[in-house]
């Protein structure tokens, strides 16, 4: 497997943060809607932690593997 370019991981972990930030202000925004569909709800928290989780991998990328 060959490593990727650090560039190229800290680029796609600033797109990612931006897209949970933008999905947790929209939540957050929805959940005051007494009308809101709450399948639609769940469906964006959903995909907020597959981000979380997918941000979570590509942070531990950049830390450098240490020799024992």
């Amino acid at each position: 497997m060959q490593p990727e370019d650090p560039a190229e991981t800290i680029r796609k972990l600033t797109e990612l943060s931006q897209e949970h930030r933008d999905l947790d202000l929209a939540i957050e925004r929805l959940a005051h809607d007494p009308g809101i569909d709450q399948l639609h709800l769940k469906r964006l928290k959903k995909r907020k932690l597959l981000l979380k989780d997918c941000i979570s991998r590509l942070q531990s990328r950049l830390i450098p593997d240490l020799d024992a």
